[in-house]
């Protein structure tokens, strides 16, 4: 057996450990991440476990309601200064027809002998009644000289040369006190009484411009609004 034989095993034992270290160390990073992974998803599913899917359902929207046409009344503006100068007193609509005829301006009266002078605003006995135009209540009077109960405002505005009257009242104003554009003026009076069998309880509105009277529905106009509603 010569030398180099006998030297052969020492010299494959020295190169058999570095190799041997190095599969070890390739083994031991092998299970080291796949000891990351597992634990990286335990990690992740513990995160996922406390997400609420809640958030991500929404509401249903909202049904949209009927759709409601209001009627609303728009006053006339006569100076230009964009803002109405004519108000509904009752804000409700002009009286029809009912047993004592039409409330409409120059309806029939008396059997035709006349011509209804206003228009009649219906309204409800006790409600508030409010100033037609701005100025200055130049009068207070009574509807019929035989009945003290029912009264009448006149109010005058001589910057704009119109006065209105409004019947059948009980006032809260005084004469010389100004008024304003939609200021209440009296609460509405009961018409039973002195109407029995049917009239509707309303006021009587007169307009004047330079003392000649015009019919109030050219300045107070209705109109219908259409309102959106939401569904219960």
């Amino acid at each position: 057996m010569s030398l180099s034989d006998l030297s052969a095993p020492r010299m494959d034992g020295r190169f058999l450990a570095p190799r041997l270290f190095a599969l070890t160390a390739a083994a031991m990073a092998a299970t080291m991440a796949t000891s990351a992974v597992a634990d990286a998803s335990v990690g992740l599913a513990a995160r996922l476990s406390q997400v609420s899917l809640a958030p991500l359902v929404k509401a249903p929207p909202a049904l949209p309601g009927p759709v409601v046409r209001e009627l609303q009344w728009e006053g006339q503006d006569i100076d230009g200064d964009g803002q109405p100068d004519f108000v509904n007193p009752t804000g409700q609509a002009p009286r029809t027809h009912d047993a004592y005829g039409s409330g409409a301006y120059g309806a029939s009266r008396d059997g035709g002998v006349r011509a209804h002078e206003g228009v009649d605003y219906a309204a409800t006995a006790g409600q508030v009644v409010v100033a037609p135009i701005s100025g200055y209540v130049t009068k207070i009077g009574h509807a019929y000289s035989s009945d003290a109960s029912l009264q009448f405002v006149e109010i005058s505005n001589p910057a704009l040369g119109y006065e209105a009257r409004v019947f059948y009242v009980e006032p809260d104003v005084k004469v010389g006190q100004a008024v304003r554009l939609g200021a209440p003026i009296g609460t509405a009076r009961g018409l039973q009484d002195k109407y029995p069998g049917g009239m509707t309880d309303h006021v009587h509105l007169e307009l004047a411009k330079s003392k000649a009277r015009f019919d109030a529905t050219e300045v107070i106009v209705a109109r219908y609004v259409a309102v959106e509603t939401t569904a219960d």
